[in-house]
């Protein structure tokens, strides 16, 4: 008895390896079937298969949507069936991304973090007054936090001072205020955990019994 062996090098390729050659067999076969009617129905039941093979994806929004875009991929668009979602066209799939940009740090001092920026030019907005003036200091507080966990050593509140007038292209000068920053110890302090439910009862003695 003779066999006929079919080689790897001599598959077709397969678009989407997860699911296996027999899917794609059954994708090809559907192609290929002229009656509209028993394309749509093996379409229908190509897709519930394919399902079945990814439960994990199950728990993923537009999970059906997603199976639909991969057999329109593996039949390399050229499945003719009507789809209960909008047909992913072959272009959208082969355009390219939008370049990412590189995140944009504040000037040179990248220890303040991405956003202190943006806390600078909101505060900027504010009326004048008593709370934008405490909304500099906390700023300038969050910025010495920043520094120090950096550092972790000290920093005088001059430096602070300076980089703030600086981020703020000179619209925030707090050197001529006679106030100071937080302590070091206050802003690099943690917090001990507290437990819920605690007795304070409990660490009292019990009375001894008696008999």
């Amino acid at each position: 008895m003779e066999f006929d062996l079919e080689y790897n090098g001599e598959r077709s390729h397969l678009i989407i390896p997860e699911y296996g050659r027999h899917i794609q067999k059954l994708v090809d076969h559907c192609i290929a079937l002229e009656d509209v009617v028993e394309r749509n129905k093996m379409a229908k039941a190509i897709v519930d298969v394919m399902g079945n093979l990814q439960p994990h994806l199950r728990d993923v929004p537009d999970f059906k949507h997603k199976l639909w875009d991969q057999l329109f991929i593996m039949a390399d668009f050229k499945l003719d069936v009507d789809s209960p979602f909008e047909k992913l066209e072959k272009a959208a799939l082969l355009e390219k991304p939008e370049r990412l940009e590189y995140p944009k740090y504040a000037s040179k001092y990248r220890y303040y973090g991405n956003n202190i920026q943006t806390m600078i030019d909101t505060a900027l907005t504010w009326e004048e007054g008593e709370p934008r003036e405490a909304l500099y200091f906390t700023i300038a507080n969050h910025m010495k936090k920043c520094y120090l966990n950096w550092n972790k050593d000290t920093v005088d509140d001059a430096i602070i001072f300076k980089h703030l007038v600086e981020l703020s292209k000179g619209k925030i000068d707090l050197t001529d205020k006679n106030e100071t920053l937080s302590e070091v110890k206050e802003l690099l302090k943690k917090k001990n955990p507290t437990h819920k439910g605690t007795n304070k009862q409990h660490n009292k003695p019990r009375p001894k019994k008696k008999f």
